[in-house]
């Protein structure tokens, strides 16, 4: 596949038309080029295999191939052994010309699907913050399974039959010039209108595409917040939610497929006024037009034209889809990459690894996030950054991960620029526990194995050993076997977030970033957790983003967060001596804790 442009072809607010869309897709997968080339000659050489009937029929009218005194038996048998040789030889190359569309179009497709996946998976925090999940899988999906049927069948019924329609009209020329015309007005008048209804039917299936990107959204927040509705009582607006999407999907489908009625009588009644329109003009012109056998061979050919016709305005619902599923998709892997990879990297040394942020500025969308936060952390140093909800100290932790890039300044792991590692340098140099502890659907041990791809079994055991949880591992029902299910199902949080740990143990990262992984655990998983944490910090550089100050207090450097700034830093004693924002938040968690 070339390379992936970062820009989008479409320009903002102007109309995406089909040919946009196909110029733009064949940009982003070339392969298709060779086969367009392919499907036209196929269509050249199967017109001629369906004029080879016409053909015959005004030899044996014109030829007095019918009449006794000069029926030749020979020419006869040489005319039906050229057609039926012909005939043979382009079903033949239409098979072997399916067969090579369905091959190059599936390995393409399977291309495009891993790039846009890819893609999906790279967008920025603040693309991830506002873009919708059900949309996201919609278009690597859905809108890739449209383009997919189009290209097995439909993208095979534009070339081919339009080349036959072309064709078979050239041929029409070729017998009578009037007749030809008289034909060619009476179809053409119908072009316009065709692609009228394409582009309204256009329009009404992108709708009817964001309906159900909709619909999968709210479907699957009420799937996955199923307990949370139970427990609030919120089946009514839930239902109400899914119901109102469910009636946008099908008002958008109904008014989508009005157009759909349209284009299924279009070419039936014009190709009954082009057939007509060519006897009337028969007669009109009698002796002076074209002999019997050339007009019965154009009403043939106009049949010609009609029946591939009919056929495109079968797959136009099919194409409609594609575009506007073609349109989605290439607008997600066109979008500019969130975090791209280093350019020259620079190495980076092992072990502990000092921090330093530099007048880094952050922002989700336009909403500002971090202001010029500068901070500098020795290597080996346990930091523990607090703050108030929505302070930042949590995008802190995402930035030194490279989750994201500063939209100002500089972060630097090891004197290192994180942007200037190499993809497989920064997941060695840091590693970030989640609060949530996410988990993928495959054994206990192969969501360890995430922590480094290349690790043993051994070396799995061994990292379970060094954090005091063989013990914990040995009471799941089938050990490191244990089935997951999606995002951690059928472990409770703490053991998620044990899983986790152990996984990042493994990476042996040289900056080890938590976020308040024993926030929310039950006081014997909790117990578990310390013990594993306070061995998995020794020889690294932590930061913990601490929502309960007991944290801060067995820090080295506690960093103050509030409104996007630094507004303290120093020891705990320090900042609980100084009497500032730090000193009231662990006065007022103290209060809380002892209540």
């Amino acid at each position: 596949m070339s390379e992936i442009p970062n820009t989008s072809p479409f320009g903002e607010g102007s109309e995406v038309t089909a040919f946009a869309i196909l110029r733009a897709g064949l940009d982003l997968n070339p392969e298709f080029r060779p086969v367009i080339r392919l499907l036209l000659a196929t269509g050249v050489l199967l017109s001629l295999g369906r004029i080879a009937i016409p053909v015959l029929f005004q030899r044996l009218i014109d030829g007095d191939l019918l009449e006794a005194a000069g029926y030749s038996r020979a020419e006869l048998l040489t005319l039906a052994v050229i057609t039926t040789a012909v005939v043979i030889g382009v079903v033949l190359l239409s098979v072997l010309s399916q067969f090579v569309l369905i091959r190059t179009s599936e390995q393409a497709l399977a291309r495009l699907r891993k790039v846009v996946l890819r893609r999906a998976v790279d967008l920025s925090l603040a693309e991830h913050a506002t873009e919708r999940q059900g949309d996201l899988v919609s278009r690597t999906t859905g809108d890739i399974e449209a383009l997919t049927r189009f290209v097995d069948w439909g993208a095979y019924s534009w070339l081919v039959n339009t080349t036959i329609a072309l064709t078979a009209t050239l041929a029409m020329f070729f017998y009578s010039w009037q007749l030809a015309l008289v034909a060619t007005i009476s179809l053409v008048l119908m072009v316009p209108i065709l692609m009228k209804l394409q582009r309204a039917r256009q329009q009404r299936v992108a709708v009817v595409r964001n309906r159900t990107a909709d619909l999968l959204s709210d479907t699957n927040e009420a799937i996955a917040g199923g307990e949370v509705i139970r427990a609030f009582g919120q089946h009514e607006a839930a239902t109400r939610q899914l119901n109102t999407d469910v009636d946008s999907l099908y008002s958008s489908h109904l008014w989508a497929n009005r157009v759909m009625a349209w284009l299924f009588t279009i070419s039936d009644i014009f190709g009954t006024i082009a057939i007509a329109a060519v006897v009337l003009a028969a007669v009109w012109l009698g002796a002076d037009g074209p002999t019997l056998g050339a007009t019965v061979a154009i009403l043939f050919l106009v049949q010609i034209v009609l029946t591939p016709i009919a056929e495109l305005t079968e797959v136009i619902d099919d194409t409609t889809m594609a575009l506007a599923g073609w349109q989605r998709t290439i607008e997600l892997a066109t979008r500019p990459q969130a975090i791209p990879p280093a350019e020259l990297p620079l190495p980076i040394h092992d072990g502990p690894l000092e921090i330093d942020v530099d007048h880094v500025s952050f922002a989700y969308n336009d909403h500002a996030v971090l202001h010029d936060v500068s901070l500098h952390v020795p290597a080996g140093t346990a930091v523990a950054v607090v703050g108030a909800t929505g302070s930042g100290k949590t995008t802190l932790a995402r930035l030194l991960c490279r989750l994201a890039d500063p939209d100002e300044g500089t972060v630097a792991l090891g004197e290192v620029d994180v942007r200037r590692l190499s993809e497989s340098d920064r997941r060695h140099a840091v590693r970030m526990v989640p609060q949530d502890g996410f988990l993928f659907a495959m054994p206990v041990r192969e969501n360890i194995r995430m922590g480094r791809d290349d690790a043993t079994d051994a070396e799995i055991v061994t990292a379970i050993a060094d954090l005091g949880l063989t013990g914990w591992v040995g009471s799941l029902p089938q050990g490191l076997d244990t089935e997951i299910g999606p995002g951690g199902e059928g472990l409770s949080v703490g053991e998620r977030q044990l899983v986790a740990v152990v996984r990042a143990a493994l990476a042996d990262p040289g900056v080890l970033i938590l976020d308040e992984a024993t926030s929310s655990l039950d006081p014997a998983t909790e117990l578990a957790m310390t013990a594993a944490l306070d061995r998995l910090k020794q020889g690294r550089t932590t930061v913990t983003v601490a929502h309960r100050l007991s944290t801060a207090e067995r820090a080295d450097l506690v960093v103050v967060f509030a409104d996007g700034h630094i507004v303290e830093t120093g020891s705990h004693d320090e900042l609980v001596t100084s009497g500032g924002e730090y000193a009231q938040l662990h006065e007022a968690w103290s209060r809380g804790v002892a209540i």
